[in-house]
């Protein structure tokens, strides 16, 4: 499987997983403090949006990219 293919079916799925799910979401820890034996830091859940046209994009570039690759 060369490159271009792979690159292809990983935009597809992306474009897939983005329109399925919407968005991901992560935990980043902000604020840390070490006051001798007490340890305190707070987690900050975050979620980021995928945008619909982002999916639909990513989905349309990776067809476009099997459909050259046949040609080549």
């Amino acid at each position: 499987m060369d490159a271009q293919r792979l690159a292809a079916i990983v935009l597809i799925v992306a474009g897939a997983l983005g329109l399925a799910y919407g968005g991901f979401s992560y935990t980043r820890e902000t604020h840390e403090a070490d006051l001798g034996p007490l340890h305190m830091s707070v987690a900050e859940k975050k979620r980021v949006n995928v945008p619909v046209w982002a999916g639909v994009g990513a989905i349309v570039a990776g067809g476009l990219l099997l459909v050259v690759g046949r040609k080549s």
